[in-house]
């Protein structure tokens, strides 16, 4: 709670049970809101277990960035799994970064489902498809678990995000049919809810191509697993997350780095790609240049006609069945191809591309250059202490501007000039000499306050406020992914156990039996009898 006192851009909340004890912890700091201000259309949150000693649960929140990789917006600790423990996460949430994500993907724990309708009315709740698609061999039964053909059907079906939903509905219909699942109340009930989690029922949804699984909350529970085990207290766990954060931060800077100092391969002489490539970040690069190589090799058009103001192209794409309509304004630079990918995804598509070309189009269309893609989206945070806040007056957030401004400059000339020597050099002379002239002018002088010293050095406000909560460590806690020393145990593993505990008797060293030792077996007179002899 202190470091919410000297940093007021952190978010904490937290709650107690009737004992006291600590139930619920949520954090947030300054960087997670501002990539949630720009990555948080999709999120996924996940529990995962055996962090602390404790037993409290981990509920991280993640997204996407624009490089495709994950980023984490918030970390939560949790006493228990109820509706109400998740209720008030999802509102400590709210409260920390003002506004709800449009899409929610979680898996169907009953109590999340819940509160992610009591909390976030207007959120989509996407359930995971890889955990009700896992559970299909199971519950088919034996035959058609076995099935290649089975699963391959049922997957063309449910997995694809090509069909419409009444297209779905037929097919999954006409399937349930043939392999006479139509009494099977599994797959019954999962079609009652196919509009939680079938992408035929999301295509027309911004950006729901990014989740459909929580694949991404998987991997980060995963990640922060590898840093964390059952032995820490609660104070250490935060240590160790704070340095997973880090991590993952200085991962995404390299990148970062690597997209504005280096020079990707590129394979296309189309102006689009050439332009594509200073616009987007390295990874989302190459998927745009991907699908700007198959416009230029795999796509045609069959036939083209007039609709008012607009033009209506059929793209077919070679080795692939049935033609796409991309419909193109020309006036209004307006695009919009049946596949959908631009909505889904926030990237135009290869038959996008085809007609743009098809159309002597040689600068990328500004309207469809999506900014959670593109470089430098999230600016850099800067350090503009209190001392520097007192001195601007309500100019704070200009001087912070002005910061970023000079940071970047600052990296940019650097990492141009240092192959140079010679003008490295001069540079560094320049920047001596304006740190001289800085040092010498009348400038007011900091406090030596310990408490101003310490807030300088945080780059953080001074705590209005020394209050304190006393608050007692949680015990006793069971989850259900603590595990259970009374679970059920199969015959097979009981008789196995049994076996396992039958005493084991120490055998003789000379005949290997049981019952008797090597002084007293009967076979050492006979060996020594006959040494004698010989």
């Amino acid at each position: 709670m202190k470091k919410k006192l000297y940093l007021p851009n952190f978010s904490c909340e937290f709650y107690c049970d009737e004992k006291g004890s600590l139930a619920g912890l949520f954090w947030a700091d300054e960087e997670m809101k501002l990539n949630y201000e720009v990555f948080g259309d999709v999120m996924s949150f996940d529990a995962t277990f055996r962090t602390n000693r404790y037993d409290l649960v981990f509920v991280p929140f993640t997204g996407i960035d624009n490089h495709h990789h994950n980023v984490t917006f918030a970390g939560s600790l949790l006493a228990s799994e109820t509706a109400e423990s998740y209720k008030w996460l999802l509102q400590s949430f709210l409260k920390a970064f003002g506004v709800a994500p449009k899409v929610v993907v979680t898996d169907q724990d009953a109590a999340m489902k819940i509160a992610i309708r009591d909390v976030f009315p207007d959120t989509r709740h996407r359930l995971c498809m890889w955990h009700i698609m896992i559970k299909v061999s199971e519950k088919v039964g034996t035959e058609l678990s076995q099935d290649e053909v089975f699963k391959e059907n049922i997957c063309d079906v449910v997995w694809t995000d090509a069909l419409e939903p009444t297209q779905f509905e037929t097919q999954l219909c006409d399937l349930m049919i043939k392999y006479n699942l139509t009494s099977n109340s599994w797959l019954s009930d999962m079609y009652n809810l196919r509009s939680d989690w079938i992408p035929a029922y999301y295509r027309h949804e911004h950006m729901s191509g990014l989740m459909r699984t929580t694949s991404r909350s998987e991997s980060e529970n995963h990640f922060f697993g590898q840093l964390t085990n059952t032995k820490l207290s609660l104070v250490e766990f935060l240590s160790h997350f704070d340095t997973a954060m880090e991590s993952q931060r200085f991962k995404r800077s390299k990148r970062d780095h690597d997209t504005r100092y280096t020079q990707p391969r590129i394979k296309t002489n189309y102006e689009l790609g050439l332009e594509a490539a200073k616009i987007y970040t390295r990874g989302i690069f190459f998927d745009v240049q991907e699908e700007i190589q198959l416009a230029c090799k795999n796509c045609m058009c069959r036939r083209e006609e007039e609709v008012g103001d607009s033009i209506k192209f059929y793209i077919l794409q070679v080795n692939l069945p049935g033609l796409h309509e991309v419909l193109f304004t020309p006036k209004d630079m307006v695009i919009k191809c049946s596949c959908n990918r631009y909505e889904k995804y926030g990237l135009l598509c290869r038959h996008a591309f085809c007609v743009l070309r098809l159309c002597g189009i040689k600068e990328f269309p500004k309207k469809y250059v999506m900014r959670r893609w593109t470089r430098d989206v999230v600016p850099k945070k800067t350090k503009v202490s209190s001392f520097d806040q007192n001195a601007a007056g309500n100019q704070v957030e200009s001087a912070s501007s002005i910061v970023r401004e000079i940071m970047t400059a600052t990296e940019h000339i650097v990492n141009r000039l240092v192959t140079n020597v010679d003008l490295l050099s001069l540079y560094r002379d320049q920047v001596i000499e304006s740190k001289l002239k800085v040092d010498s002018a009348d400038l007011p002088a900091e406090s030596l306050d310990k408490n101003a010293r310490l807030a300088n050095i945080l780059r953080a406000d001074q705590p209005c406020s020394s209050s304190s909560a006393t608050i007692l460590p949680p015990s006793g806690i069971r989850n259900k992914g603590c595990g259970s020393n009374k679970r059920l145990k199969s015959f097979r593993e009981v008789s196995s156990s049994r076996i396992s505990k039958k005493p084991k008797t120490r055998g003789c060293l000379i005949c290997g039996g049981h019952g008797h030792n090597s002084r007293t077996c009967k076979m050492k007179t006979t060996v020594a009898d006959s040494q004698k002899s010989s």
